[in-house]
């Protein structure tokens, strides 16, 4: 048999992309949800966006490994598993909350916080999902919680408390709320992708998720009486659309691409290093001073650094064992 030409990239390395993307993506959907009168129409058509850039990548991949099975972009897009499951109801069930529910429900909750927050404790109500992870990935997906895993989430959780302004800047406002319950659901459908990740390809199940959900979200205008806002966006809202629909599409590929090469735990803390990228971005802006969040960001640094470097040692120790035992 031919090897591939092609490694795969880690799946650390995957997460460490979808923080620099999330991170960008807080920061402008921050801007971005203001642009439009409701945050569901808002989150409605940018996730709209986000289906069509996701599926024309798919098609460009599948085109591709027509060609030359051998490309990168084949095998990030299209399907590599053969086995399928029997599909029982607890699967269609599965596969019908993370599209309802992961990519419909919690994007509306999410953004009605984020329209009524400021990014910063946004962000961190939504990176607790590492808690929410480190919770349901011990009994439901058998992963280990080591010594680097408690002490990187320590140091994580401590790093955007510091950020946030400290505990005291931290409120159960309605929007806050929002942004945790979002959170939490999300982390459900952390856990649920894992599952089926190991029988579908990232590609599958990031079309499922946004198409899906796009379906729900539309659906949810309709009863709310808002879809006719849906086409008479001017030129201003249809950019913001492409503009942000743009990034979900990148930050939902390598997410799946993420938690289907490396445990939900450990991308899940790498995910966290977005605050840092939403913090420079906010410097950037002049909306935040770096003496106030200097120590936050360096404990959210090592944090993250040690989650990687656990990974990378853990992956380096089993290809030595699959070498020796090949």
């Amino acid at each position: 048999m031919k090897s591939r030409s092609v490694q795969r990239m880690p799946g650390m390395l995957v997460a460490g992309v979808t923080a620099l993307i999330s991170g960008v993506s807080v920061f402008v959907n921050s801007y971005g949800v203001h642009s439009f009168s409701s945050p569901a129409l808002y989150t409605t058509a940018k996730n709209m966006a986000a289906v069509l850039f996701l599926a024309l990548a798919a098609s460009g991949g599948l085109w591709a490994r027509r060609g030359n099975s051998s490309t990168l972009s084949a095998h990030f897009v299209t399907p590599e598993r053969s086995n399928a499951l029997h599909h029982g109801v607890g699967y269609w069930l599965a596969l019908a909350y993370v599209g309802v529910i992961g990519g419909g429900l919690a994007f509306v909750l999410f953004f009605n916080g984020l329209a009524v927050s400021t990014p910063a404790s946004a962000a961190f109500w939504r990176d607790t999902m590492v808690l929410w992870v480190a919770a349901l990935a011990v009994p439901i997906l058998r992963e280990r919680v080591e010594w680097w895993n408690v002490v990187a989430i320590a140091l994580l959780v401590a790093g955007e408390i510091v950020v946030a302004g400290g505990v005291g800047q931290l409120a159960f406002t309605r929007g806050e709320c929002d942004v945790l319950a979002s959170t939490a659901l999300w982390a459900i459908e952390v856990v649920i992708a894992r599952r089926l990740l190991r029988e579908m390809s990232p590609a599958a199940l990031a079309l499922v998720r946004m198409g899906v959900g796009a379906l729900a979200l539309t659906v949810y205008l309709s009863v709310t009486g808002a879809l006719s806002n849906l086409l008479s966006l001017d030129a201003h809202q249809v950019w913001w659309v492409l503009a942000t629909g743009l990034l979900l599409s990148g930050y939902v590929a390598t997410w799946m691409t993420a938690l289907a090469r490396a445990r939900a735990l450990d991308v899940t803390s790498v995910l966290v290093a977005s605050a840092v990228i939403t913090w420079l971005l906010q410097l950037v802006a002049g909306t935040v001073t770096p003496v106030t969040s200097t120590i936050g960001l360096a404990l959210i640094a090592v944090g993250v650094g040690l989650v990687i470097w656990a990974g990378a040692t853990r992956a380096r120790r089993t290809s030595r064992r699959q070498t020796a035992l090949g």
